[in-house]
């Protein structure tokens, strides 16, 4: 009996440490619930806290998305939440320093979850992934956090990431082992590709834009893997694919109906790309004839301007200069002789 009372109190006094030791690293604000708000959108979405999540990123418009799994198994969007700032350029991360936010999929796990952070609450992307080691970049503590401050991350407000933080940890308390992050250079439409056609990561934005165009039209987020340097996307847990992931450098391996609507969408915004690249082209041929023909209006203006000036100054010239070739004597005497009033 004795014994029992004794492990009792050591079992209440550890209780008491690891609590306040709890409370010394943190202030909770990890465990902070979600909001009836939210919730009740979930709800109305056919969706809840506990379901999948998937997040996209997109930097020309300084947007992060959060998606969430319904019933059905598709995903619908939750919440667009306005990014406060992000580092470097429009393209990929290459090496460590180089404060560059990176671009591509990256996969989340409770284990990047960092409730610590100097940064108010933040998730690690894992970067780099195996594409990033495939090509040799490197890079660490790249994240998504709070306090609106960045060097080679996504900030955000700490009130949007303490939502999105508490939509991650509810996926993860629902049993989803992990969840997809896709960071896109922007919303990767025919008119976008066209403009940044000469961009020297062209060839990577299209690799990606192949995942992206899988979601459109699956609605679920592939799986992906990296085949000779290359992202591939593969339709989870298909059972009519076409091919196996292993072996295989398909862009996307699925379904015969998603791929044929993967197929399908390329083809048209392929269409779309080159149909928008020559109307650019156009533009840029009109915005630079536009721009010669205001030069050449300014260069007659002026030379007008000019000639009208030398034409009043020669009257004048000619007007007085008999007068002027008198002598000083001679014009005071005309002066003198000219009629007043």
């Amino acid at each position: 009996m004795l014994r029992k009372i004794v492990l009792l109190a050591v079992s209440l006094v550890l209780a008491g440490v690891l609590a306040s030791c709890s409370a010394l690293e943190g202030d909770g604000r990890h465990l902070t619930p979600l909001s009836g708000a939210a919730k009740s959108r979930l709800a109305a979405m056919g969706s809840s806290p506990q379901a999948a999540m998937m997040v996209r990123i997109f930097k020309e418009e300084s947007t992060l998305e959060v998606w969430k799994q319904t019933a059905g198994g598709s995903y619908k969007l939750f919440q667009t939440y306005e990014i406060c700032t992000w580092s470097g350029d429009l393209g990929p991360k290459f090496y460590e320093g180089d404060r560059q936010a990176p671009e591509g999929f990256y996969t989340i796990t409770p284990g990047l979850m960092n409730p610590n952070s100097n940064y108010y609450l933040a998730f690690n992307l894992g970067f780099p992934n195996r594409y990033d080691r495939t090509h040799g970049r490197t890079g660490s503590h790249l994240m998504v956090h709070g306090a609106c401050s960045s060097a080679g991350c996504y900030a955000m407000e700490d009130e949007q990431i303490a939502e999105i933080y508490a939509l991650a940890r509810e996926a993860f308390t629902g049993g989803n082992r992990s969840f997809e992050v896709q960071i896109f250079p922007f919303r990767m439409t025919p008119e976008n590709m066209a403009k940044h056609q000469s961009s020297q990561h062209i060839d990577f934005w299209n690799n990606i834009k192949q995942g992206y165009d899988y979601f459109e039209v699956a609605n679920t987020p592939p799986a992906w893997d990296v085949c000779e340097g290359r992202y591939v996307f593969r339709q989870p847990s298909a059972v009519n694919a076409t091919a196996s992931m292993a072996g295989s450098c398909q862009a996307v391996v699925a379904d015969a109906t998603i791929v044929s609507a993967f197929q399908a969408r390329q083809s048209a915004d392929a269409a779309a790309i080159q149909s928008a690249i020559m109307r650019l082209a156009d533009a840029e041929v009109a915005a630079a004839e536009a721009e010669q023909r205001r030069i050449n209006g300014e260069a007659e203006m002026a030379a007008r301007s000019e000639a009208i000036n030398n034409a009043v100054g020669g009257f004048f010239d000619t007007l007085f200069s008999p007068l002027d070739a008198l002598a000083p004597s001679e014009q005071a005497a005309v002066a003198d002789s000219t009629p007043q009033g």
